[in-house]
């Protein structure tokens, strides 16, 4: 055992703090969620996040740095090309690329398409980037026509399967990602497959969320996989077990939204009293984010502030909490894509210090400090920021 029985990793998904060196590279020169988000809102009511020390990181309009955080505090820069989900969570669970996941800004080849369609046995509509809500918007009405299911990708290395659950079932739905995930592979190997059902009539489309994410495997061993192996218990909350393809994770609880995802959080922190809980909450890229909307993205910021101090009180002696983020995405920008950005970290717990953990090198930081916690031999990327945080050594 390490000098911690439990490890908390909470991922505010797309929560950046402000653009990486390298973010003219990604088109994201300007790119700072949260603090941009602040600035067009008129400033941000997020008082446990502040307490926390999140203005202790970077200037935040409505969350000014504190003189006592309760947390340590940093920021951390991402080493793997890319600014996806995927390349996001698991460069902070210890893997990093050396190449980014391939995307299609013209549409899928020819010969992807061909191959999927004879294997769906029917055609597709759009192959093209687009806005999910967009393109259901356009397609929608000639996919209940024809039966067709709606293919389309972002900036993001995804091939998204659209369809209306009355036309094709979610079931029937998943296969079809089944199908394009085997398909994918070598120089096309997305880093998702992801399902997208909606319901509704035209134009009055909704997306529902019985969406799923149908990951690549991660190409080498995560701290997830070392938990495991190790006979922990390692809890996967939202879309982890999607983005890990199911590897190293132990329990899986799906979610329907953020304050779905906080509630199974704190039912697993009575719970579960050792090992590994790896939650993300999804809703601040999803909903917010990619329709650039910056009202919204300062409100559920302030919905989930909110929740944090029943989390922040089921954190025991022997606990360490993390709150992170895997990528930015900027509501303010012109881009509806996710944005190359520094992540906030966050560590907190009863025998942590509150002190200033620098600019990290790396994702994989928290990967390397949550082995260290929980007494794990991890020899991947990253390097433990744990003695920084405890007195004592592990």
């Amino acid at each position: 055992m390490g000098p911690f029985c439990r490890v908390i990793v909470l991922v505010l998904d797309s929560a950046g703090i402000g653009e990486l060196p390298d973010a003219a590279k990604y088109g994201d020169e300007g790119s700072s969620t949260i603090p941009n988000t602040a600035e067009a809102v008129g400033g941000l009511h997020l008082p446990t996040l502040q307490r926390l020390g999140l203005g202790n990181i970077v200037p935040i309009r409505g969350v000014p740095a504190v003189l006592s955080p309760l947390a340590a505090y940093g920021k951390m820069a991402e080493v793997s090309p890319g600014k996806d989900t995927t390349t996001g969570h698991w460069e902070l669970m210890g893997v990093i690329l050396d190449r980014p996941f391939p995307t299609y800004p013209h549409g899928f080849p020819e010969e992807v398409i061909q191959a999927f369609e004879e294997a769906i046995g029917r055609k597709v509509l759009g192959n093209k980037p687009a806005s999910g809500t967009e393109i259901i918007r356009e397609l929608g009405e000639e996919h209940l026509r024809t039966g067709f299911p709606i293919v389309y990708t972002s900036a993001d290395s995804v091939f998204q399967i659209a369809a209306h659950e009355e036309v094709i079932p979610v079931e029937e739905l998943y296969e079809m990602c089944r199908i394009a995930r085997r398909l994918l592979v070598g120089e096309h190997a997305v880093s998702r497959v992801i399902a997208r059902p909606f319901v509704g009539k035209p134009p009055n489309f909704t997306r529902t969320d019985r969406r799923r994410d149908f990951s690549l495997e991660p190409p080498s061993r995560t701290v997830l996989d070392v938990a495991s192996e190790a006979g922990l218990e390692v809890v996967g909350i939202g879309k982890i077990e999607d983005i890990f393809a199911g590897r190293g994770i132990t329990r899986v609880l799906h979610t329907h939204d953020d304050m779905d995802g906080l509630d199974k959080l704190r039912e697993v922190m009575k719970e579960v009293q050792a090992g590994l809980i790896f939650a993300n909450v999804v809703d601040l890229d999803t909903k917010y984010g990619h329709r650039n909307d910056a009202r919204g993205y300062a409100e559920q910021l302030e919905r989930i502030d909110g929740r944090l101090p029943e989390i922040l009180e089921a954190v025991e002696e022997g606990d360490l909490l993390i709150l992170t983020a895997d990528h930015g995405n900027d509501p303010t920008t012109p881009s509806t894509d996710h944005s190359r950005e520094y992540v906030p970290v966050l560590a907190y717990g009863p025998e942590v210090k509150p002190v200033l953990l620098g600019v990290r090198k790396t994702f994989a930081d928290v990967g390397a400090t949550v082995a260290e916690a929980l007494g794990l031999q991890w020899k991947g990327p990253g390097r433990s920021f744990l003695k920084t945080l405890v007195e004592r050594e592990s």
